[in-house]
């Protein structure tokens, strides 16, 4: 057996005073996470878990999201993340998907959760604060995890689908321990010396697989951040000197504009991956200043989160590249009919590697469309060159990721059909300096209805983070396709300079 559970328990007995994870100077070694994880299994068991039970966590970074986490793995359970910023109605379809027995939750988000067990829900609610915390630093009885296939799934990670219907991306025990062994020569550090700054939320693949379960598996500390505060995570790049990094441009963006920064000695980043979105030239040339080469990451929840990223000797001259895949990971572009395409001819994207998902969480149909022949169709637009190297082009899907999080346009669409007055409406990304991209909704609606109307509709029915920042009246009808679909490409071309003509209405 693979699992970051055997992990946790190796390093526990062979550098038992190792810091596992610090979260922001509150830190816990391999021993006393073990014992407390063994403590949250036991209360796990006495509450009905078993083995293939979900257990969710929902709530900010903390030690005590960690723990219940790996509590749950130690059960044999899987965790399922969600997102802490979901309203009840968003949070009530990921109950409904997989059933958590147990969710656990930070006590502000108690009444969120209650609503949805009061819509027909049924899970027992945990507080990290009440039911997780107090089982740290005691004399916890060892647990024993119960023997599990490599095959078996291990966490659900939920991603944003262009339908706007979240779906769950299962990873295994071999999965995450086939994607991590992969980066382990690629990116190979001496035992117990992996040291990742991790300021992205724990519910996304980032923070669960990449976080915590990369760290674990190769005996490292995380440097957990509660959240991403740009100056704190400078002061941690400079203080605790982590050598891996990873994030959208904009983290990379408001790194360097803290004071400070221009004076900092960095050169012990090695490794400074990004992701998301393409690395602006000049900020390519800032941090390298600092003795950081940043380097273009390409890759999806799907795939384990990362694919490929451009090799150190040629990012430099090809910053605008992903690189050509890993030791293990393949890629391929493929045109409308399946074939390959020719060096420099725009296609879908083609992955196939260790850590391709199984398939989506009870979504057999979602899964066949992106699972073909052995390969994940990632939806998106590329080019390999003549050396196999792969370049980004565009998103076949219309995904928006902003500050980092994805949103599905179609979600905030979905909700906006539903509100009285409104004929048509179509959701799409526009510049954002701060976040890269926003969502903007261009509407077309009946006399009387007004912008505070819609944002205040949106703000009773999504996360503050998908609530579009512009609202544009449409005074003619949307341009249409002739299958009827609404024009998106001619709306990004009629609306190119939106932020330059339109406030943002929050």
């Amino acid at each position: 057996m693979r699992s970051v559970i055997d992990a946790l328990t190796y390093w526990a007995r062979a550098v038992a005073d190792q810091p596992a994870i610090d979260f922001a100077g509150d830190v816990v070694t391999y021993r006393d996470l073990d014992n407390w994880a063994d403590g949250v299994a036991a209360d796990l068991t006495a509450r009905g878990v078993r083995a293939g039970d979900r257990v969710a966590c929902v709530g900010v970074n903390s030690l005590g999201w960690c723990a219940a986490a790996l509590g749950a793995l130690k059960v044999g359970a899987i965790c399922a993340p969600f997102n802490h910023r979901l309203l009840a109605a968003e949070l009530a379809v990921l109950v409904a998907d997989c059933e958590p027995t147990v969710v656990y939750c930070d006590r502000e988000l108690r009444p969120r959760l209650e609503q949805v067990r009061a819509s027909g829900g049924e899970f027992e609610i945990a507080e990290f604060d009440r039911d997780v915390d107090p089982l740290r630093g005691i004399s916890n009885p060892r647990f024993c995890p119960p023997i599990v296939e490599e095959s078996t799934p291990t966490a659900i990670v939920y991603t944003s689908g262009t339908t706007g219907r979240p779906k769950g991306v299962v990873f295994t025990h071999a999965t995450i321990a086939g994607v991590t062994h992969e980066w382990s020569l690629i990116e190979p550090r001496e035992p117990n010396r992996l040291r990742p700054l991790l300021v992205l939320p724990l519910f996304s693949a980032a923070g669960i697989i990449w976080g915590i379960a990369r760290t674990l598996i190769q005996g490292g500390t995380l440097l957990l951040q509660p959240g991403f505060d740009p100056a704190a995570a400078l002061r941690v790049l400079i203080e605790s000197r982590p050598c891996t990094l990873t994030g959208p441009p904009i983290l990379w963006e408001q790194l360097a504009r803290v004071p400070g920064f221009a004076d900092a000695d960095l050169s012990h980043l090695s490794t400074a991956h990004v992701g998301g979105a393409r690395v602006p030239p000049d900020l390519a040339g800032v941090w390298s200043a600092r003795g950081v080469r940043l380097r273009q990451l390409y890759g999806q929840t799907e795939i384990g989160g990362s694919a490929t990223v451009m090799p150190r000797a040629e990012a430099a001259e090809h910053p605008d590249k992903c690189g050509h895949g890993g030791i293990f990971t393949k890629i391929r572009v493929v045109g409308a009919h399946g074939t390959d395409c020719e060096p420099n001819e725009v296609g879908e994207i083609l992955l196939r590697g260790p850590g391709m998902m199984p398939g989506y969480w009870r979504d057999e149909e979602a899964s066949r469309a992106v699972l073909v022949d052995g390969w994940l169709r990632t939806g998106d637009l590329g080019t390999l060159d003549e050396n196999g190297c792969l370049t980004f082009v565009d998103r076949l899907k219309d995904m928006i990721i902003s500050g980092g999080l994805n949103i599905s346009p179609a979600e905030i669409e979905q909700v906006l059909d539903r509100m009285e007055g409104i004929e048509e409406v179509a959701v799409i990304s526009v510049a954002d300096a701060k976040f890269g991209e926003t969502p903007a909704a261009i509407v077309r609606a009946e006399t009387g209805l007004t912008v505070a109307d819609v944002v205040e509709h949106c703000d009773r029915n999504l996360a503050d983070y998908k609530v579009p920042r512009y609202v544009v009246f449409a005074e003619v009808p949307l341009p249409r396709l002739p299958s009827g679909k609404i024009a998106k490409r001619s709306l990004r071309e009629t609306y190119a300079d939106l932020p330059l003509r339109y406030p943002k209405v929050r």
